[in-house]
């Protein structure tokens, strides 16, 4: 792990690491998992590197047969789905889910179409520009947040009291475990 003195370079990478688990403790980027399918880092280096810029990608994705993979319109309809059942959405709060919804669909898009150029440039690129590349997916979930967090808040502000303890829970326990995970892997 890379200590770092500098504060400007501590907030950066805690800022990083901030957005990597925000992605973590929501389906916002549901391609998010899948975004370094093929590009897997291979020296400690390398993961390092990674590690600054997108902490959840630090978990080895899971070997594919045909090569780089994105997250399918289905997985990322799965997800949607399963926050939908857990929210416990009802008909007069579909509006508002379906605009968060959307915006989810929307934020992976940019993800995938962002790991595909990643991906078909990746031979030639140099390290500045594998570096650069990383700074494009921290940018790419900075954008998505900004989208995602007042369509998020507008279904938030129409949940009954208990969906809210639910949707509380479901996202506290989410960060707590990327957090502890960061934790481990600091020592």
């Amino acid at each position: 792990m890379i200590r770092f003195i500098h504060p400007a370079a501590r907030a950066a990478t805690a800022a990083a690491t901030l957005l990597g688990a925000i992605a973590l403790a929501n389906p916002l980027f549901a391609a998010t998992g899948d975004l370094f399918q093929g590009s897997a880092p291979q020296s400690r280096a390398d993961r390092e590197i990674l590690a600054q810029a997108s902490p959840e990608a630090m978990t080895p994705p899971p070997a594919t047969s045909g090569g780089a993979a994105t997250a399918s319109p289905e997985r990322i309809e799965a997800r949607i789905k399963d926050l939908h059942q857990r929210l416990h959405i009802t008909a007069a709060q579909e509006p508002q889910w379906n605009d968060l919804a959307q915006v989810m669909r929307d934020n992976a898009k940019a993800m995938v179409d962002l790991q595909q150029q990643r991906a078909a440039e990746k031979r030639s690129m140099t390290a500045v520009d594998v570096v650069k590349s990383y700074a494009s997916v921290i940018e790419a979930h900075e954008a998505g947040m900004k989208k995602f967090i007042p369509a998020f808040e507008a279904l938030y502000n129409t949940m009954s009291d208990d969906q809210k303890k639910s949707a509380d829970a479901l996202f506290r326990g989410r960060a707590r475990a990327a957090a502890k995970k960061e934790s481990k892997e600091n020592k």
